[in-house]
């Protein structure tokens, strides 16, 4: 795959922390090559930023992308990666290490903090995959009426 990969990631959650969510979007030339909606369990918004970076990152390795530039409006993960702000907590620390060994592998990698408004579709993503996992929750309540249990079998 040529040219450099345009690649958007946002985490979200439902409670800081709560059930959380990662959005990945994938550009090339201006196209969407790939959207990447993900519920992650429960996890503070921090973590589930971090995890996006990560999915993005590993995704862009599976395209075999050589150039990629990244874009987040996470300022405490930009900063961090960046080497901006240490990081102190020991959960970001190893999902830290984890970007920045995935960031190796890559010919260049350009990470950019934007504004929130420059990053919606990866945040309906993120946000969408907490709403979807929280809608699967309720709907097993429901799912067994009017079926048999294995010991009613004869």
């Amino acid at each position: 795959m040529r040219g450099t990969l345009e690649i958007f990631v946002d985490g979200a959650c439902s409670g800081n922390p709560g059930e959380a969510g990662i959005g990945v979007v994938i550009n090339r030339q201006g196209k969407t090559i790939k959207e990447i909606s993900r519920a992650i369990g429960e996890a503070t918004n921090n973590i589930a930023e971090y995890s996006a970076l990560v999915y993005a990152l590993q995704e862009a390795m599976v395209m075999k992308a050589k150039s990629i530039q990244v874009f987040t409006d996470s300022e405490l993960m930009f900063r961090q990666v960046m080497g901006a702000y240490k990081v102190k907590n020991e959960k970001l620390s190893f999902l830290h290490d984890q970007v920045r060994r995935l960031m190796s592998g890559f010919d260049h990698v350009d990470l950019k903090h934007v504004r929130r408004e420059f990053n919606k579709h990866a945040d309906k993503l993120a946000t969408q995959a907490i709403k979807e996992k929280q809608a699967k929750m309720v709907a097993p309540l429901f799912d067994n009426i009017g079926e048999e249990s294995p010991s009613s079998e004869g």
